[in-house]
């Protein structure tokens, strides 16, 4: 009776250790985005990430959000399945801001192994054109 009642409880251990493992990973095609200099003439800029679900369980994305207001994320909403990609658009808005480098972050919560995940917007934005009035 004991072995049988250990061998059962092993048993009910190792399915639920099996089913535990099934998990989704996020595995991006870069991490930074370099839009390299852009004028203030045009400030609004894009960019899109790409990431594959590596694991083998539906990924979802819980949640990106931008180190400042500036900076706009759009990820897919629906789950992603194990091999399927999915995107991240970030928009960078420099209007009103200071001409110059920036770097911002957009940090990524989803089910995946690694809950948090950060991916990274870099460049330099020169000023704007003047232009000479003529006399």
């Amino acid at each position: 009776m004991k072995k049988t009642l250990f061998l059962l409880m092993l048993l009910f251990l190792g399915v639920t250790y099996a089913s535990a493992e099934k998990q989704a990973e996020i595995m991006f095609d870069r991490t930074t985005h370099d839009f390299g200099k852009f004028s203030e003439d045009s400030p609004k800029v894009k960019c899109v990430f790409t990431f594959t679900n590596t694991g083998d369980a539906p990924l979802v994305i819980n949640q990106a959000v931008a180190s400042c207001g500036c900076t706009i994320p759009d990820y897919t909403k629906e789950p992603i399945m194990p091999g399927k990609k999915g995107t991240i658009e970030v928009t960078y808005n420099g209007a009103g801001k200071y001409p110059g480098e920036f770097k911002k972050s957009i940090t990524v919560r989803s089910n995946a192994k690694s809950e948090l995940t950060r991916i990274y917007i870099k460049g330099e934005m020169t000023p704007k054109t003047v232009k000479s009035a003529k006399n």
